[in-house]
């Protein structure tokens, strides 16, 4: 027998704000569940979020005014809740960043891709909202091969030039590696600093903007250096995702197939039949069709996050293909895949050594493989890449303990899955030289 998840604390699902929406999760509940436990408070979890996206559905009949929050997903932390922002135009919402910036010094940390396209927007915005306020700016390299200490200290250096205190927000405006990063410097700055997570590309607003997860790669392993630390609102502009290069959109992508295969079954039979609006800016369908993706990301995130803040039981569902994609974003070299891309090839091989073990259909492992494919996404790693540079990488993995390998790995109906480090390790060098030997 597998062991799954030893313990979680039960949570309510995430609230759903917008015209007239009273959806509300499932009533409070200090109920603990232990090991298989763990499906029967997921099944009730799901049962609330279903209305709650029923409720976001119903809300998209009307028309909304320019700039106007679509929706807001709270993501119920107690004292340190904060509210999820979806809409169109919401970069030019000042004043929503407003009243989430305690003190008066923000720091904008973005890009060199992302500064030229939003960083006079957001910083006039912000001024306009209250001239009071003292908005400066710092622009990092772009790519994953610069998410390191050496760079993170340039936003450490702005910081302390400005001679900021510890009001002081920190603003990320960009993607998965500026959020990570600037979170990770507003959590240890001064020993603590307020930030805010402006998202600008599906990854980012589907997932690592959302839970508090923050810091650096270390060179013998991804996100290896880190802190919890949840911002204090996150507001997604669905508009900004129109200027992204569709590779940089499929990657993203990856993470929304990874919710339907881990929790959503409904969300996963959607993406087969919207799969090539979604990763194509230039079709009319898109704006509609990833905005409906991202939301339906944010809700079942926001309801993970709210049950298990720090990833000690069914938060790790969340890297269902993580561990083998981290095995090869670490020995390719940081930025040679997007984060996204090394998922997808993850994906597909949970899913083969699923099958292999028995625990899903044949099925269901070809059509998780196919609807990555349709991505234009890679399923196999590296060509040079051999079994045991997987095995010496993902032995490194922050999932492990007391020096077992443990994995996410699908188990059942679609839309289930299982954390365990007992599988039987032949099925793992299976798939491991299957999908080696396939590219020798």
């Amino acid at each position: 027998m597998e062991r799954s998840v030893a313990t979680a604390r039960r949570r309510p699902t995430p609230r759903v704000a917008g015209p007239g929406s009273r959806a509300r999760g499932p009533p409070r509940t200090s109920k603990t569940y232990h090991a298989g436990g763990w499906r029967r408070a997921a099944s009730s979890l799901r049962g609330g979020l279903a209305s709650a996206l029923r409720a976001v559905s119903q809300e998209k009949g009307g028309s909304m005014t320019e700039s106007e929050v679509s929706h807001q997903v709270d993501v119920d932390l107690g004292d340190r809740s904060y509210p999820i922002y979806i809409g169109e135009n919401l970069l030019d919402r000042g004043d929503l960043l407003r009243k989430h910036i305690p003190g008066k010094q923000v720091l904008i940390v973005t890009n060199e891709t992302i500064a030229p396209i939003y960083l006079e927007r957001v910083t006039r915005v912000i001024r306009e909202a209250d001239p009071a306020l003292q908005v400066e700016s710092v622009v990092l390299p772009d790519g994953e091969q610069h998410k390191n200490t050496e760079v993170l200290m340039k936003v450490w250096d702005r910081a302390m030039e400005l001679r900021f205190n510890r009001k002081a927000t920190f603003v990320a405006l960009g993607g998965g590696v500026i959020g990570d990063m600037t979170g990770f410097a507003a959590s240890a700055f001064q020993r603590g600093v307020h930030f805010i997570q402006v998202p600008t590309t599906v990854m980012a607003m589907v997932d690592s903007s959302v839970g508090g997860k923050t810091g650096v790669n270390h060179p013998l392993g991804k996100n290896m250096i880190g802190a919890f630390y949840q911002p204090n609102c996150v507001l997604i502009d669905t508009l900004a995702l129109r200027s992204l290069p569709n590779r940089e959109t499929a990657s993203g992508v990856s993470e929304i197939i990874k919710y339907g295969l881990i929790w959503d079954a409904d969300l996963f039979k959607w993406l087969e039949e919207n799969i090539d609006s979604l990763v194509d800016s230039g079709k009319p369908e898109f704006g509609e069709a990833i905005a409906s993706a991202v939301e339906r990301s944010c809700l079942i995130k926001a309801a993970v996050v709210a049950q298990d803040e720090r990833e000690g039981g069914i938060r790790a569902f969340l890297n269902l293909g993580h561990t083998f994609g981290h095995a090869v974003e670490t020995f390719s070299g940081y930025g040679t895949y997007l984060h996204g891309e090394a998922v997808g090839v993850g994906l597909a091989m949970a899913a083969d050594l699923s099958a292999r073990l028995g625990w899903i259909t044949e099925d269901i492992r070809d059509r998780a493989i196919a609807l990555v494919q349709r991505c234009d996404l890679p399923t196999r790693p590296p060509k040079d890449m051999t079994p045991d540079d997987f095995i010496q990488l993902m032995a490194v993995d922050k999932k492990n303990v007391d020096g077992s390998l443990r994995l996410v790995l699908l188990r059942g109906e679609l839309g289930t899955c299982v954390v365990t480090s007992e599988f039987e390790n032949a099925k793992l060098m299976d798939t491991l030289n299957e999908y080696c030997e396939a590219l020798g």
